[in-house]
């Protein structure tokens, strides 16, 4: 399990070494075709912040050499904001004084009916809070037996589950599953995660592991940009997709950078990234792993989403309503967070296309599975 290779590591000293970091040891790890984690830790580092333009040109050509001139769309459904979690920085926290609603199968048909009416999508994100309860893996194999019809593609961003659970989901249609970790600070994460199942950090940190172990077709992971030092962070990410990356190799990996956005519990960032910290991170992945799928949501705003989806990003979501029924049946609910993109997907396919590339809707078929 990767709690057990985490305990090898400090958090102090993997910040100490980024930020150590030099400018020609930027420039070692920039003229290397295939990046080690020490490369990763320069090319996040202060010290490259003047590299950035190279790395934007080499990202983009592993991008391109990998992907193609396209962008991947896909959207959001979410069916409840139920969840007996408290954590401080999100909307959903049990303790904020909001309307709960848990979609019925009819409501989630009509979400479904909704989203195909705003495009031709067919990779639908799932999401729930987390209350096992209520809105457990028995309501979540429902949830994918009511949307199989409408959508090739499935993936869930929901609770930690066992590896039998993944597993069952996978025979119910399931092809992938996204989870954050939220921060890799052991210590801090506790803080932010006072209680509630996910204050359990070896469970959540280790999901990923069960996700490979149930044979998931497709694993995203994420930290939140906003809790901890970032760049500390998505060292330990990288790592962590090095070992998934070794241990589970049949799979494949997806990577996402959410930064911070206001949510109903008012929570402010403790720290902030800038959209040229964002991108130097996004190159700095893609350097150091030319497959994997990177993921940018609509929490970010227009011109960032346009301007990296030249430069190393390959999906993006659209339309996106992030309150439960938020497309037709509850269209005024809570929403987790604030969109920053709120352009219809015709017209962010169309921004895609002024730019020379190709929106895919959809690349994958229940024939393969």
């Amino acid at each position: 399990m990767f709690s057990e290779e985490l305990e090898n590591y400090s958090w102090d000293e993997i910040t100490r070494r980024i930020y150590a970091k030099t400018p020609d040891d930027a420039a070692r790890a920039l003229a290397k075709e295939h990046i080690d984690i020490d490369d990763f830790m320069a090319l996040i580092s202060p010290a490259a912040s003047a590299n950035i333009e190279e790395m934007a040109v080499r990202s983009r050509y592993y991008t391109q050499q990998r992907f193609g001139k396209t962008i991947s769309m896909y959207i959001p459904l979410y069916i409840t904001n139920s969840c007996t979690n408290f954590c401080v920085y999100c909307g959903f926290n049990h303790n904020n004084p909001i309307r709960r609603i848990i979609l019925n199968d009819e409501e989630i048909v009509e979400e479904c009916k909704a989203i195909r009416r705003l495009g031709p999508f067919e990779n639908l994100l799932i999401v729930t809070g987390e209350n096992p309860r209520d809105a457990g893996v028995d309501y979540l194999e429902n949830a994918l037996r009511l949307a199989r019809p409408y959508f090739s593609n499935l993936t869930i961003e929901v609770m930690p589950l066992k590896s039998e659970d993944y597993y069952r989901l996978t025979q119910s249609g399931l092809n992938g599953v996204v989870c954050f970790q939220e921060t890799y600070h052991r210590e801090r994460y506790k803080v932010y995660h006072p209680k509630g199942m996910k204050s359990n950090f070896e469970w959540r940190l280790n999901g990923f592991d069960r996700m490979g172990q149930a044979g998931v077709h497709k694993i995203g992971m994420g930290v939140l940009i906003g809790l901890e030092e970032w760049r500390t962070d998505v060292t330990f990410m990288a790592m962590h997709l090095q070992y998934l990356r070794k241990k589970y190799w049949k799979t494949r990996y997806s990577v996402n950078f959410p930064r911070m956005r206001p949510s109903e519990g008012h929570f402010q960032p403790n720290v902030v990234m800038s959209d040229r910290e964002l991108a130097q991170t996004i190159f700095a992945f893609r350097l150091f792993d030319h497959d994997a799928d990177i993921s940018i949501s609509t929490r970010e705003n227009p011109h960032f989403r346009d301007h990296i989806a030249t430069l190393g990003a390959t999906s993006l979501s659209a339309g996106s309503r992030t309150e439960p029924g938020g497309y037709y049946t509850h269209p005024q609910a809570l929403e987790q967070f604030a969109v920053s993109d709120e352009r219809t997907p015709a017209e962010v396919e169309q921004a895609i296309k002024s730019l020379g590339y190709e929106v895919v809707w959809k690349d994958w078929d229940r024939i393969f599975d």
